[in-house]
């Protein structure tokens, strides 16, 4: 039986909700995921007509990009959109869980789909995060350094990038003396002893600390360990807000406006005037991304692609091409990226994307 809190969990080794923006509202927002999922139905925006879908299609969990509950609910009363779909989802014992901003920051999400769609090469993130990265120094008697270094790689720590199990060890001698309570691995309470030892360093992200943590105290010997956790000022590229890409060829700026209107099956492209003759660098942000702008051009972007953009924003775009192609169209990849990813791991029900279209903006 796969329950709907192991198809969650699965998702967030994608997207982990600890990098979530501190204004969002992600994870489980209606049901009970200890209940067995029946199937899965991947949408943009949870309304009631996509619960409507999931009820047709005896799917118990929805998998919304956007959240439905964003603030506070007061009252429950379905005189308006939220409240209308989350009754329903209720009465119909679905659940709606929401990634948004985790899976606008992890590597190979909403931002780097929107570069495969353009077929971009070397795309790396164009915002990474800093002072992310964790660092665990812990000092180990040298008989068991093997053991609490290899818990420490099967927990996660020591992974950078490309590489897995990387560790730095430094030697030493501890010193330590055990009052009448204690009840010392090496050595004798209330006496002074000596031990040679090793400084295992490892680093980790965030969202592993408690797993890192506990697999330190269950394989070191020592009743009262020594270690330390500081946060380094390093930028860590796998996670941040965006992506850069370039195409293959420079392109035409009027060609390549028309090239991404139809890519992202946009009803119009609103766009800045540039000084650019020619396009091949590309900054790319799915959602609002006018905060993005200063990073597109500091990396040496022609183009930026994203959303949302106001009156006063596209006056930035005199040494970059400023492209609002809409806010649903620039994350309408969402969808395929996460049955994708899903049904990689389960296979034994559905994963559906919603066929309920929730883009509320139409063009003229």
């Amino acid at each position: 039986m796969t329950t709907i809190k192991q198809i969650t969990d699965h998702l967030e080794l994608l997207a982990p909700l600890k990098y979530a923006q501190d204004f969002d509202n992600v994870g489980m927002l209606v049901g009970d995921s200890t209940n067995k999922a029946t199937g899965v139905l991947i949408t943009l925006d949870c309304l009631e007509s996509v619960v409507d879908e999931a009820i047709e299609k005896g799917c118990n969990l929805i998998i919304s990009f956007h959240p439905i509950i964003f603030s506070g609910l007061k009252k429950l009363t379905a005189t308006d959109y939220v409240s209308r779909a989350v009754i329903k989802a209720i009465k119909n014992d679905i659940s709606i869980y929401a990634t948004h901003t985790a899976l606008d920051m992890a590597y190979g999400g909403v931002s780097y789909r929107m570069a495969e769609a353009l077929q971009l090469q070397q795309v790396t993130t164009l915002m990474p995060e800093s002072n992310l990265i964790k660092k665990l120094s812990v000092h180990v008697p040298i008989p068991d350094e093997s053991a609490v270094q290899e818990a420490l790689f099967n927990a996660g720590a020591g992974a950078l990038g490309n590489y897995t199990e990387c560790s730095f060890t430094t030697s030493g001698t501890g010193s330590f003396k055990g009052n009448d309570h204690s009840n010392p691995a090496i050595g004798i309470a209330g006496m002074r002893e000596t031990v040679d030892e090793k400084l295992v360093e490892v680093t980790y992200l965030p969202h592993l600390e408690s797993s890192v943590l506990k697999a330190m105290k269950e394989s070191h010997p020592y009743e009262e360990i020594s270690y330390h956790v500081t946060t380094l000022e390093n930028s860590y590229k796998r996670i941040g807000m965006g992506a850069i890409g370039k195409l293959e060829k420079p392109i035409a700026v009027q060609d390549f406006l028309k090239m991404i209107k139809q890519i992202f099956k946009t009803g119009v492209v609103r766009h800045s005037l540039s000084r650019k003759q020619e396009i091949q660098n590309i900054a790319l942000l799915g959602g609002s991304g006018a905060f993005a702008i200063p990073a597109a051009i500091k990396a040496g972007a022609d183009a930026l692609i994203t959303a949302d953009l106001k009156y006063h924003d596209f006056f930035k775009g005199e040494k970059i091409l400023l492209c609002d192609v809409g806010h649903y169209e620039s994350e309408q990849f969402t969808k395929n990226l996460l049955q994708e990813y899903l049904s990689e791991k389960f296979s034994n029900f559905a994963i559906l994307c919603a066929q309920t279209q929730t883009n509320p903006v139409n063009y003229i």
